[in-house]
């Protein structure tokens, strides 16, 4: 563009989410499990959030967003800069299914698929806390523990700015990983910040070698319980979800789901490092864009899933 961009909005780019109880995995966890339904942001995923205030806010006479993604940050810039009126380019790996990129495309985003995944986050968990804001004013009690998946942390960085605004800086997060694209996990247990020699996991879009290094001082400041579930148990909790709240998500978000589904919750009550009266459970439901139930039906074959 020869001229600087005038932007078109002041509104807010993302949307204030639903909390609800889910009364099937309640019954599953065996204590009061609540819903963060981020996937119903209007690009899909929580990243909206971030990407959307961070565009939003960008100084005027930006000719062009320009986002690096493994797909649902992607999708935000794009979005974001459709909303906007200002073009965007939109580079994404090759693992990146097609139903995603056309989706970028679709928003009038320019997609440049290139190379394997394996980022390095250095995001900054701009404006996500909000999302804690909401958990604040829809549930009205504390929460016993937040669950979510962490790929690079911003996810993470942000609840945990959240749960301390609202003075609940003490409500553990229960942070999930897969197999393969553990990178909090790998850290934790090394006590140092380090690097994943390659992602293997099919939960793409967790798929970031190094988390920040934000996410790595929370680790050691704030209650985190670091699991990791294997990419069969992130599926099948994606295909369980679709039976129990008719809501399909992909294999990233998947690996939040596991912690019911996979008996996680329970276990880490039993072990004691939840406590065994809990307050309400929130699993935040990310979302994301890298599924279809084509996918899904690829992904069980390809990881033997009956």
């Amino acid at each position: 563009l020869d001229q600087p961009v005038e932007m078109k909005t002041q509104q807010d780019l993302h949307v204030a989410t639903p909390v609800r109880e889910s009364l099937a995995l309640t019954k599953l966890a065996g204590t009061s499990i609540y819903l963060k339904l981020d996937s119903s942001q209007p690009t899909g995923s929580f990243k909206i959030r971030g990407l959307g205030h961070l565009c939003k806010t960008a100084k005027r006479g930006y000719e062009r967003f320009v986002c690096c993604s493994g797909g649902n940050a992607g999708m935000a810039a794009a979005y974001s800069a459709r909303k906007l009126g200002v073009p965007a380019t939109i580079i994404v790996p090759n693992v990146t299914p097609n139903i995603t990129v056309e989706k970028m495309r679709d928003e009038g985003a320019t997609v440049i698929i290139h190379g394997k995944l394996a980022f390095v986050y250095k995001g900054k968990a701009t404006h996500l806390w909000r999302s804690s804001k909401e958990l604040e004013h829809d549930l009205k009690e504390k929460p016993g523990a937040i669950v979510l998946s962490v790929g690079g942390g911003g996810l993470l960085n942000g609840v945990v700015e959240g749960l301390r605004r609202a003075n609940w800086a003490d409500v553990p997060v229960v942070a999930m990983e897969t197999m393969g694209a553990h990178s909090l996990h790998a850290a934790m247990e090394a006590g140092e910040h380090v690097t994943l020699p390659a992602i293997t996991s099919v939960a793409t879009t967790l798929g970031v070698a190094k988390v920040s290094a934000q996410t790595m001082k929370l680790s050691q400041e704030h209650p985190i319980l670091s699991e990791v579930v294997t990419d069969q148990e992130a599926v099948k909790a994606v295909e369980r979800f679709v039976d129990d709240e008719k809501i399909l998500v992909e294999p990233a978000c998947g690996a939040a789901l596991a912690a019911v589904y996979s008996g996680i919750i329970t276990r880490l009550r039993d072990e004691r490092k939840l406590p065994q009266h809990l307050g309400p459970v929130v699993i935040v439901v990310c979302g994301g864009n890298n599924i279809s139930l084509e996918q899904l039906d690829k992904l069980k074959k390809q990881l033997g899933i009956i």
